[in-house]
């Protein structure tokens, strides 16, 4: 069987081709273009942008891929899998992936931008048995620009995975702290991967304190910490380690407040493709699994992935 995935997020434009008897993914991305020093776009400009470059990726995907005949459609088309999630900009994936579907008269299956994380990182991680019907539930988190989310995963025959809220940020979500604290040292959005570099330049180890509410967290301070960092003259490799040690501290702790004895952990989303922040998260005493940085930010591979799966349970 042959898949199709499209993800229209706030930060990339992605299609994946995903053939199930090879277990091949091929991936094709393009990043939405922000103006220099600033920290995002607009929703309308997010639309623009993903309409021109769909076509563009379809193109460099069908290249690679051969023949783009799809035996069924994924597409994203909200943020989260709830009532009322919504944003614009999943409504170009979804025009563009309903056409396909309609012209090539094959199924299409809609789902979430967080479903798609969370199967691609398993996916990545080797790990795609936890979504076996039969499997046990785990905790997964989504953390990138407009997520910090801890959630539950219960396998399911019908929606693949149920996805249950466990926990979050109260306030500023890990990605946002991470791309204003990168703009402040003058690193270009998106900022994870330059911070990162700026950070393995300092050995410190020093954090914000964590405080959590109900297993949520806070990271509003973080922010202004750093800035008094910049202000009082501290280097900059020193307050993007402390900014990164901070966002691992908080999610230890997440972990800790949530997991049980024989629960497993997956942590997907772009934030967690950091090297730093996974080895403090690997340190802890649980199991848990993280996806290689192309599965870990926006990506369509989960979609397919989806697609895969619905397409198979609506056959047996």
């Amino acid at each position: 069987m042959k898949l199709l995935g499209l993800d229209t997020s706030n930060y990339t434009t992605s299609c994946a081709w995903y053939d199930t008897e090879s277990g091949r993914i091929l991936q094709q991305k393009l990043l939405l273009p922000v103006p220099e020093g600033q920290a995002g776009l607009r929703q309308s400009d997010a639309v623009f942008h993903h309409t021109r470059q769909l076509p563009v990726i379809l193109r460099q995907l069908a290249e690679n891929a051969g023949d783009l005949r799809p035996d069924a459609v994924g597409v994203s088309v909200s943020p989260r899998q709830e009532e009322g999630s919504y944003m614009p900009c999943f409504l170009a994936g979804k025009c563009a992936a309903s056409m396909i579907s309609l012209t090539h008269g094959v199924p299409l299956y809609e789902t979430s931008h967080q479903m798609g994380h969370i199967l691609a990182a398993l996916f990545s991680a080797d790990c795609l048995p936890w979504m076996e019907p039969d499997a046990r539930p785990f905790l997964a988190f989504h953390v990138s620009g407009g997520t910090t989310d801890l959630v539950r995963c219960t396998p399911d025959a019908e929606s693949v995975l149920r996805i249950e809220p466990v926990a979050s940020s109260l306030d500023l979500k890990a990605g946002q702290a991470v791309d204003r604290v990168g703009l402040m040292l003058g690193l270009q959005f998106p900022c994870g991967p330059a911070l990162e570099a700026l950070a393995m330049q300092s050995s410190s180890k020093k954090h914000m304190q964590v405080k959590l509410k109900d297993r949520c967290c806070s990271l509003s301070g973080l922010q202004n910490q750093c800035e008094q960092m910049l202000k009082k003259g501290e280097a900059p490799p020193d307050i993007a380690r402390y900014c990164l040690n901070s966002v691992a501290a908080v999610l230890s702790a997440m972990t800790k407040a949530a997991v049980t004895e024989d629960t497993a952990v997956l942590y997907a989303g772009g934030v967690l493709s950091d090297r730093l922040i996974q080895q403090q998260l690997a340190a802890l005493p649980v199991q848990t699994a993280f996806a290689e940085p192309a599965f870990s930010c926006d990506n369509a591979a989960g979609i397919a992935i989806f697609a895969a799966r619905r397409a198979a349970l609506c056959q047996s």
